[in-house]
């Protein structure tokens, strides 16, 4: 360690703080994404370096991914600007290291290509004596993890241009995203799977969610849909280098990613942020069947049977609620309900702000639809028809699952 040590040494005793360092790990996007959010950063910029040709663009740069007869083509590289004494050259190269598989050449996860090779750019000795020290080090636990020899170049950064500007910020721009997840897990000190516990199958029906650091579409995942989720299916958030006894077929090189397993096999996946209509749509399918009852009430406005099996099972309950089958989120209390003699539950209000009114005009009438807030289910209609002149919420049972007083959190 005398090398880095001696870095160390030199760059505290350089007057200037503001550094410029380049990385290149697969797609620019997510790096940038990385890099800006660290405090000292002053600004991180998508871009192109390590090739030869001037002036190079996206097209360009894609279009000589594979051809090398035109000479070495650039690499999608981010340009960090920083304030040394607020982040250490250390702690950014070992985030580089620790972010992507500097061990796979020319690609990066799905991405193919040589414009997606591993590099980092120096522009001063100091930053050079701790790339190669850290690559030596992390070659060690990398072998030590199954992982063969880094490919990553390290170069001084001779030029850098900048991307086309609808590169720049991408992943703030396009929300609807995911964020590319490849690193190996491996960390310097030790393995992440040491630092995490072991995730492994529950048995029966169950969610993971795989997650990351500084991932903007698993924190907004997490905000719409986790923070809310009370369901009966277990949800667990992971990293991919927790799972273990799992067989999953979908790659986890992208985060979030969603993944529904029975037994503990893939059921079925969604790579990138999820909406909430669409996760529970999705969970639906995998709870309830897509030929259930249930499932047609709940997605395709249909209706139960007059005195279904389920509205009998309902019509007497103790003192509680009625929770929605698949987000929990209480939407109707045993207090307002009285019995319509329609065959459908009945209720002279919802519990407040826990459903939302459309008008529906569908079969020729018009009338008011009551929608879950949280899930988007379809629940029943409202009618201007209950004693003493009230509203009727006429709700389908199916969708409904009934949870006693005593037992609600």
């Amino acid at each position: 360690m005398k090398k880095l040590l001696l870095a160390l040494a030199l760059i505290g005793t350089m007057q200037a703080k503001e550094q410029t360092i380049g990385f290149a790990a697969g797609c620019f996007w997510g790096v940038e994404k990385h890099f800006e959010k660290m405090e000292g950063v002053i600004r991180a910029t998508s871009g192109y370096a390590g090739g030869d040709q001037a002036n190079p663009t996206y097209k360009t740069v894609l279009k000589h991914r594979f051809d090398s007869t035109k000479g070495k083509n650039h690499t999608e590289t981010v340009e960090v600007v920083y304030d040394d004494q607020k982040v250490s050259t250390l702690r950014l190269i070992r985030d580089f290291w620790e972010m992507h598989n500097p061990t796979q050449g020319d690609r990066q996860g799905n991405d193919q290509g040589n414009n997606y090779r591993s590099a980092l750019f120096y522009t001063t000795d100091a930053q050079r004596a701790i790339a190669l020290e850290t690559k030596e080090a992390y070659q060690k636990v990398l072998t030590k993890a199954g992982y063969g020899k880094i490919t990553t170049e390290i170069e001084k950064l001779q030029k850098f241009y900048p991307a086309e500007t609808y590169h720049q910020d991408y992943l703030q721009k396009n929300p609807n995203g995911y964020c590319p997840d490849h690193s190996t897990g491996v960390k310097f000190e030790k393995s992440m799977t040491d630092k995490l516990p072991a995730i492994t199958p529950q048995g029966g029906k169950e969610i993971i969610v795989i997650d990351a650091e500084d991932c903007p579409f698993c924190e907004r995942f997490k905000k719409d849909v986790l923070s809310t989720y009370k369901g009966e299916t277990p949800l667990r958030v992971a990293r991919k280098t927790q799972l273990q006894g799992f067989d999953i077929t979908t790659k986890l090189d992208a985060t979030p990613t969603i993944l529904f397993i029975q037994d503990g096999k893939e059921a079925g996946a969604y790579r990138g942020y999820m909406p909430p209509k669409d996760f529970y749509k999705t969970l639906g399918a995998f709870t309830l069947g897509t030929d259930s009852e249930a499932f047609k009430v709940a997605f395709a406005q249909g209706t139960d049977g007059r005195f279904c099996k389920q509205y009998d099972k309902f019509k007497d309950t103790g003192d509680g609620v009625f929770v929605d089958t698949l987000s929990g989120d209480i939407l109707f209390d045993t207090k307002q309900r009285f019995n319509s003699h329609s065959g459908w539950l009945s209720f002279f209000e919802a519990v407040e702000g826990a459903t939302i009114e459309k008008t529906d005009t569908s079969y020729g009438m018009k009338r008011v639809e009551i929608i879950a807030k949280k899930s988007g289910i379809h629940l029943g209609h409202v009618f201007e028809d209950a004693p003493g002149g009230k509203r009727r919420f006429c709700i389908n049972a199916t969708v409904l699952k009934f949870v006693s007083r005593d037992k609600v959190k």
